[in-house]
């Protein structure tokens, strides 16, 4: 099979061995894979001499299940979460935990982001937030504008701020009014935005240097409120602007609970729903729904759709920084 892989900071497209599903797994034929602007590029600028798989976010067909699996059944469309069983290939051995089905009616395309929006729905669940409060989000990109989205669709009090003025307009298109591409503009709106009192939590969605932003989300919050780093920041900030509010700094990792343990993922050994209510695959299904439901919409964050054997001019996209692209598929033949 073929597979998209970095090295020492080029993409490549490779051949690589099938694999098999281990017991718990299903064998997914790939039809689309999304790229994760932030995570990806920064492993590329980072990659060794040694080509190394990139990419957690896919759709496509079951076509075999492991021993053992009984909630997946072949021919069912599934959305996949989670390295290294998912990555930018044709073919994908995921454990059932980081899978979910994807209903008649939601589009594979959209489908191809449930990493993504796992990830998404795992940072809000960190800020905690309650029906009616208001979350401010920083970074427009896919991951955030999914985050101001979500948080929209659990009727919160969403803003959004990005200094690309088309991402700010793309959101305001969504629904949500109060978008920015203006700090100053953000400032003003915010009593309206949240009764006067400050957000109850700023998500960061942004990556580079942390001490600005968090510093000025720090300003933006309520009294206790929380700011959450989501995207690669650096985590330096001002202890007084903290102190001053008694605020909580949170970091939000990844999907949910489970990630990075074996016996979750790999083994494919579900939490008790009385234990751990929303593990990363509860989450991915969660989007799925939210699409099904058409709370969300992805479609019109997807600005191109590359074939596999065109991988490398999808990630030069994302290395010109005047780029227009948000959302990028890679698409399997």
């Amino acid at each position: 099979m073929r597979a998209i892989v970095t090295q020492s900071g080029n993409i490549k497209v490779i051949e690589l061995e099938r694999p098999d599903p281990a017991p718990g797994h299903v064998l997914v034929r790939t039809e689309y894979s999304a790229i994760s602007p932030g995570t990806e590029m920064g492993f590329v600028g980072r990659a060794s001499d040694e080509a190394a798989a990139i990419g957690y976010s896919a759709v496509g067909i079951v076509e075999a299940v492991g021993e053992g699996v009984a909630d997946r059944r072949v021919g069912e469309r599934v959305a996949c979460y989670g390295v290294p069983y998912v990555r930018h290939a044709e073919w994908l051995a995921v454990p059932t935990n980081l899978t979910a089905v994807v209903p008649e009616g939601v589009a594979p395309e959209e489908a191809a982001f449930g990493g993504l929006g796992a990830i998404a729905i795992h940072a809000l669940r960190v800020a905690d937030l309650r029906f009616g409060e208001s979350a401010v989000v920083v970074g427009l990109g896919i991951l955030g504008n999914l985050v101001a989205q979500i948080a929209h669709a659990a009727a919160c009090r969403a803003v959004g701020y990005d200094l690309n003025v088309e991402r700010a307009g793309g959101l305001r298109q969504l629904g949500i009014a109060h978008a920015y591409a203006n700090a100053g503009a953000l400032e003003a709106a915010l009593p309206e935005a949240t009764d006067g009192t400050g957000a109850d939590a700023v998500l960061l969605c942004a990556s580079g240097p942390g001490e600005p932003l968090i510093n000025k989300a720090l300003e933006w919050v309520r009294d206790r409120g929380k700011v959450v780093i989501v995207g690669d920041l650096t985590m330096s900030f001002s202890r007084g602007l903290m102190f001053a509010k008694e605020a909580q700094v949170l970091i939000s990792r990844a999907g949910g609970p489970g990630r990075y343990d074996a016996s979750y993922e790999r083994d494919n050994r579900d939490y008790p729903l009385g234990h751990v209510r929303w593990t990363e695959g509860r989450n991915l299904a969660a989007y799925i729904r939210l699409l099904a439901e058409g709370r969300i919409s992805v479609r019109p964050l997807i600005t191109d759709v590359y074939p596999l054997e065109r991988a490398a001019e999808a990630y030069a996209n994302y290395a010109d920084k005047s780029t227009r692209t948000i959302g990028t598929l890679i698409r399997y033949e």
